[in-house]
């Protein structure tokens, strides 16, 4: 439930592009200070996030899908996960490629809707354990992950994240 509106989490349809990336570019504007560059927060485009979100949705999503949480008719977040990016050879690992969810929907359970269904999605598509990159100082996301049984494992990277160079902690979970 969120503010009196029970949410739903499905499948990200092309229609929601729009919607994404608001709610993209709203949260990482409102979770991301002293943390990204604030040029570049300040530069971040609804439009062009929603550019990105069609293009991804218009390609074949069966072995990474995009789920959003909508309230009402109102997307209030959204997640991809599948298969490792950066390490092939663990088949049986999967990743949570990010969440996002509107400011205003924060401590509201969106995410941790969002995180079961990535954590079933995760076991039906036949992984056994995941994987998530996170930045260090997003103490925010970090204690909901770890609320949810994920734990940092000690690796850390320097990864391209939408264009700007950012510092990443592992987090891994097991799943069900």
């Amino acid at each position: 439930m969120v503010l009196g509106v029970r949410v739903v989490v499905r499948a990200a349809a092309i229609a929601d592009a729009a919607a994404m990336g608001r709610v993209h570019v709203l949260s990482w504007q409102a979770a991301y200070p002293g943390l990204i560059p604030q040029d570049y927060l300040d530069g971040l485009d609804v439009n062009q996030r929603a550019d990105h979100w069609r293009h991804a949705l218009s390609r074949s999503r069966e072995r990474a899908p995009l789920l959003v949480a909508v309230a009402g008719d109102d997307v209030v977040g959204f997640t991809g996960f599948g298969p490792v990016l950066d390490e092939p050879k663990l088949p049986a690992v999967g990743q949570l490629y990010g969440i996002d969810v509107r400011p205003d929907r924060w401590d509201t359970g969106v995410g941790g809707a969002l995180l079961a269904a990535v954590h079933a999605g995760l076991a039906e598509h036949g992984f056994r354990s995941a994987v998530l990159w996170v930045l260090p100082g997003n103490h925010r996301a970090r204690v909901v992950y770890e609320r949810y049984g994920w734990q940092s494992d000690g690796a850390n990277r320097t990864a391209d994240v939408f264009g700007v160079t950012l510092p990443e902690i592992r987090y891994r979970r097991r799943l069900p």
